[in-house]
């Protein structure tokens, strides 16, 4: 696993993924994008995504430097937008529209115990 800051140090995709998750409560550890596509023991890999599960996007079907977003509802992922300097939501095709994030690598869902202190409560409202 990757030693990765916390949001203090800046963010990056994953990061305000993981954030995100731990916000609603979820455990997960902060790992690049390769090592989340790889991982058995803190996620799964899911065919159907469900709100807050994670959305793995890329130019080509390779994990390693993959896009990392949450997934929200119906079509929509919120995420840490480059483009646009800061977190928005987008619609499957915004991502499929842009090369960088075309492809989708796969959909990963945090499994185990909650996190020890959600902050938030209820089901998510993102």
């Amino acid at each position: 696993m990757a030693d990765l800051p916390g949001l203090g140090a800046g963010a990056n995709c994953q990061l305000f993924a993981y954030e995100v998750l731990r916000y609603f409560g979820l455990a997960v550890p902060e790992m690049r994008s390769s090592e989340l596509w790889a991982d058995t023991e803190a996620t799964t890999r899911v065919a159907v995504a469900r709100p807050l599960d994670l959305v793995l996007f890329n130019a080509d079907d390779e994990a390693y430097g993959a896009h990392v977003g949450v997934w929200v509802d119906d079509g929509r992922v919120l995420h840490l937008c480059a483009e646009v300097g800061r977190p928005v939501v987008w619609e499957m095709g915004e991502f499929a529209a842009r090369r960088r994030y075309r492809v989708l690598v796969g959909i990963k869902r945090v499994v185990g115990l909650p996190h020890p202190h959600p902050r938030g409560e209820g089901p998510p409202c993102l």
